[in-house]
């Protein structure tokens, strides 16, 4: 058998991250801000933390949000998922150009159970981001905490196996411990690509809740351990439902009708997070 996770401290991350019991994690990604500042669903973002933390296994967030809007303690056990790169907004055409923002030590300053860098194959900037996971993952692996290359590819590039298969590979030989990427059709040929890597779909942008949930579905039938999804949860006009719907499809095997079942029953107390 392969001794995927040879260091102590990063078996013991992992299973912080996904649990050891069902292989299985709902991340909720409230790092938008980073490069999209005031964002629907995210501009109270206390309250949307406090509103959702409870149904998800591990909060994707920066260092700001987490000292801005988590009071000490109030975390418990749930575990955090740093991102460590940025330097971009909306505002400038080439969001590719990306730095490291946050060093490993502030992460283990602040107990994140992993950290997270994005990798933009096929862009303007691919081989500083690449270089960027791999500084990130030298340094990390001193601290024993595993780090989440989030994969994104070219403008010019399709969303496809091709392609997303292509970066996820490549963030794996980079020694990344969990690849984040896009579903597509022949999912499952990608998760075969990286295994035994974990790997984690994320929502993109908000779409609606047959068509989310029916995406995370798909996604675990095809081998993923879990989604990473943000805009698909907080800001649908049913947010706890929608994270309840998908937390019963990951870890509960459900179908998307059932999990819907779930979301409608949630609708009536629903309240739409600003």
């Amino acid at each position: 058998m392969v001794n995927t996770y040879p260091d102590v401290g990063i078996q013991s991350r992992m299973n912080r991250i996904i649990s050891p019991k069902d292989n299985r994690v709902v991340m909720l990604a409230i790092d938008h801000p980073y490069f999209q500042g005031p964002t629907t669903g995210l501009r109270n973002m206390s309250n949307t933390i406090r509103t959702l933390m409870p149904y998800c296994d591990c909060l994707m967030t920066t260092r700001g949000a987490v000292r801005a809007n988590i009071a000490p303690g109030d975390l418990g056990s749930k575990p955090v998922m740093l991102r460590v790169s940025g330097g971009n907004s909306v505002l400038f055409d080439e969001l590719s150009d990306e730095r490291i923002t946050v060093g490993i030590r502030e992460a283990v300053r602040m107990d994140a159970a992993g950290v997270a860098v994005s990798v933009f194959v096929g862009s303007a900037n691919q081989q500083r981001t690449i270089l960027n996971l791999t500084d990130t993952i030298n340094q990390a692996e001193d601290y024993g905490i595993p780090v989440l290359a989030v994969t994104a590819v070219g403008k010019d590039m399709a969303r496809d196996l091709r392609y997303l298969a292509l970066a996820s590979r490549i963030c794996q030989d980079a020694g990344a411990r969990i690849v984040k990427t896009y579903f597509c059709e022949e999912f499952s040929r990608l998760v075969d690509s990286v295994a035994p890597t974990a790997v984690v779909v994320a929502g993109g942008k908000y779409s609606s809740p047959p068509d989310a949930l029916k995406m995370a579905f798909d996604s675990v039938e095809a081998g993923a351990v879990g989604v990473d999804f943000g805009r698909n949860i907080f800001q649908d006009e049913n947010p706890v439902g929608m994270i309840k719907a998908i937390g019963a499809i990951v870890h509960g095997n459900h179908t998307v009708k059932e999990a819907m079942d779930i979301y409608q029953e949630c609708l009536p107390r629903a309240s739409k997070l600003e």
